[in-house]
């Protein structure tokens, strides 16, 4: 899936989660000086950040399908080799990277087990894959809540929860099943603070994502009754959304 709206209304809404995750995924593929490492799915930069700060803009090189994505991480992390592509077909030579990472992206490609085959394809020998995607499933992720009161209305939704790697185990098998070995899985946990409920709902509206469009396409009665509903099961005053992502990694 490419998302096809602008880089600032992907930090209001899913970025402002993600940042929180980069550095626990970077830690999980033992990202260290010295490397060369692949961000895949780099959207508007999160984890490209946390990569360039442990191994320079020459260590660190990523692609995505967004042309606004790709254009605003290119802003804003000069000096990094970022470009368009999709990442089941990758623009790099067999085994150029030390470690290749795709940041809650597994779920958004059209075959995640051809993006993980690509990802161990530009990782050296024994060189280590990585992948984080929230626990949609379980109804761990930053949405749930959003997705509860959509439930509610009735309607037959997308909420995240079938998609590739979304449940526990599941990128286990997925990197299994692309040919990586001495699987390991985690789990990352993240708290986001958030002053007021208008912090939390006003992202839901910029179009990002399933539940952007989900909420776009609902007439103007169902809108405010979707945001009256999500209201009542939040907190009033300041408030903590917590989510969990499941993680993987393996060897190439």
């Amino acid at each position: 899936m490419s998302f096809d709206v602008a880089a600032e209304a992907y930090d209001g809404f899913m970025g402002r989660y993600s940042r929180l995750l980069s550095a626990q995924l970077a830690d999980f593929a033992s990202v260290n000086p010295g490397q060369r490492v692949l961000d895949v799915g780099c959207g508007t930069g999160a984890l490209t950040g946390e990569l360039i700060r442990r191994l320079g803009p020459d260590g660190v090189a990523a692609v995505d399908p967004s042309p606004s994505f790709v254009a605003a991480s290119r802003e804003r992390h000069p000096g990094v080799d970022i470009r368009q592509a999709l990442a089941e077909q990758l623009p790099f030579p067999d085994h150029t990277f030390d470690a290749a990472l795709a940041q809650l992206v597994i779920h958004f490609m059209s075959d995640p087990v051809a993006g993980l085959v690509e990802m161990r394809r530009v990782t050296r020998p024994a060189g280590v894959v990585a992948a984080c995607v929230w626990d949609h499933a379980g109804a761990r992720g930053p949405l749930h809540i959003f997705w509860e009161a959509a439930r509610s209305l009735g309607a037959v939704i997308d909420d995240e929860s079938k998609r590739a790697g979304t449940r526990e185990g599941h990128l286990a098998e997925l990197f299994e099943a692309a040919g990586l070995s001495q699987i390991e899985s985690t789990a990352f946990p993240v708290g986001l603070h958030l002053d007021t409920f208008e912090a939390w709902w006003e992202p839901f509206t910029y179009g990002v994502g399933p539940a952007g469009a989900y909420l776009a396409g609902l007439d103007p009665q169902a809108q405010a009754e979707l945001r009256e509903d999500c209201r009542r099961r939040l907190p009033s005053g300041s408030f903590e959304i917590t989510a969990v992502a499941w993680a993987a990694r393996g060897l190439a």
